[in-house]
This record gives C-alpha cells, structure tokens and sequence, in this order.
C-alpha cells in the first residue's frame, strides 16, 4: 500500500480525482490517498508539510494546490509567492530528502503567449504576470532541487463540475442575459480537470515503479484536450451544447482590459506525454459535452 498525499483537494483538479478514485476498486485496494487543503495543512509551513510527510509515511505528493486568481495576484504577490513557489521548495526538498515522489501541475502561463505553434516543454519560458512568474519559480525549484521521478504537467484553461470556472460563469450569465461579448483573439485549448485526474491517475503506478535514480532530471510534460478554440468559440459551444438561446459577440483583449495580461496563444504540444505514458486525449467539444451534462445532474 502506497501512501498518496493529495494537496488542494478541494480545487477543481483535487476533487475530480477524489472522485474518480472512489469509483476504482484498483486504486482504493492498491493506494491510501490522503486529501488535505489549507485548513488540514498548510503547505507554506515547512515544518507541517515535513511532520505530515513523516507521520503518514507519504511515497508520493500530487500538489493541486496553487494560487490561482490571476488577477488577484498582481496585488497580492506575497501569497501567490508563497503558495506558488516557497511551499514548492518545501515539498520538493522534502520530496528529495525523504525519496517521495513528486506530481507537481503548472501553467501555460508560464509562456508570453507570442508563439506561432503549439508550445513544446523545451520552449523559453517568458511569464507576463504575477501568476505565471510564481509558478514558473516552482518549477524551477523542483529542477534545481531535482527530487527523485518528480514530474511537472503544465495545463491550461482547466474547467471543472466542481469549483468556479469559465464554464460555470458562461452558464450563469447566459441564463441571465440575451448577450454577451467575448474575447476571440486569445487562443488555447480547454481541459477538463476529470481528463487530467485520469491521466495522473494512470501515471502514478508507473511512478511508483518508477526505475529512475538520483541522477534522472525532473520530466515537464504538456496536457490538455485535444484541439483549439478562442474563448469566444468555448462560450459558443457551451451554450450551443445547452440550448441556452444567448448571442455572444466577439470582441478583442484591449476591449476588456483585465489587471493580468494573458498569454495569446496558450496551445500546448502534447505529444511527449501521449507518447511516453501512451494516453489518448479527448477532443476538448467532446469533453465540455460530457462536463454540461454532468453538471445537469
């Protein structure tokens, strides 16, 4: 039995793999996962993160914890900081002291957005806000720590039944109003948070076997759906999946001006993950079809 802490289990990523697990008799039988969130840990307190790893005898951390209010955190770099980069430290060297293995997810905001196609792990990292820089400052303190198998995945726009997210708040509006203006010349693909629960999921008996030793590099892989849309084309399709009768209007980033700059072009090269863990990727309009329908109830 492999003792698996889960940190930010009350995110949207944290809960969708909560409850896939309780549906997997393979993983229950095989793994104890153990969910916490700020109130059960504080992962910017190193002396908590390290006493928890110890009194649980944890083997592998998935950290779904962040600081994900974009905005927000052009003026609240403190926190951001904190939760994005200095409790990373702390589990990465606790992950390597300890010979715990480490599941960290990140951001494609990590790039500028000025790519022409579809950004590989090996791409420069060039952050244009507060967030993106927090988090890309965790994944180079797991580089540089370089815990044993430790791997990143960095996704994008991630959507959940569970959480606040772009797809609940287009649902809400559209209930409410005849029409809406929507940003078309940002450009990504969407991810279910289920999809990428599932593909962790599958990744981690494969960790925990893992043969790597000492010497082996921290792997960055790529994951979101598969395909491409603006966020006009999301919110089109959301309300088109659920008949909901609103116009939406498309309009550009400098017609609604937000404290954060976003990236442009936030499409992530998946074929390293694909080929490596050989996972297939659903097409984002086939996983939004799936989440509104679970969100229906």
């Amino acid at each position: 039995m492999h003792n698996i802490l889960v940190t930010g289990s009350r995110g949207q990523l944290g809960s969708d793999i909560r409850e896939l697990i309780s549906k997997d008799e393979s993983l229950i039988l095989n793994f104890e996962f153990i969910f916490t969130d700020k109130s059960t840990l504080d992962i910017t307190d190193k002396v908590a993160i390290e006493n928890f790893c110890q009194q649980n005898n944890i083997e592998i951390i998935i950290n779904c914890a962040a600081y994900t209010a974009v905005d927000k955190a052009e003026e609240d770099e403190i926190n951001a900081n904190a939760i994005n980069h200095l409790a990373v430290i702390y589990m990465a060297n606790i992950a390597k002291k300890r010979k715990i293995r480490l599941i960290h997810i990140s951001t494609d905001y990590v790039f500028d957005g000025q790519n022409y196609k579809p950004y590989i792990e090996e791409d420069k990292a060039n952050p244009q806000g507060v967030y993106g820089e927090t988090k890309l400052l965790g994944e180079e303190a797991i580089k540089s720590i370089n815990p044993e198998s430790a791997i990143i995945i960095r996704t994008s726009w991630v959507y959940s039944t569970f959480g606040n997210n772009f797809v609940k708040t287009m649902l809400n509006l559209g209930k409410d109003r005849d029409e809406l203006e929507v940003i078309f010349d940002q450009v990504g693909a969407p991810t279910y948070a289920k999809d990428l629960a599932k593909v962790i999921l599958d990744i981690i008996p494969q960790l925990s076997h893992s043969k790597h030793d000492e010497e082996s590099n921290v792997e960055i892989y790529h994951y979101s759906n598969e395909g491409v849309c603006s966020w006009f084309d999301l919110a089109k399709a959301i309300f088109e999946l659920s008949n909901i009768e609103c116009k939406v209007n498309p309009i550009e980033t400098f017609q609604y001006p937000t404290p954060a700059k976003r990236p442009h072009y936030s499409i992530l090269n998946k074929s390293k993950i694909k080929k490596e863990y050989n996972i297939t990727i659903p097409y984002w309009k086939d996983s939004l079809e799936i989440a509104l329908k679970e969100m229906k109830g």
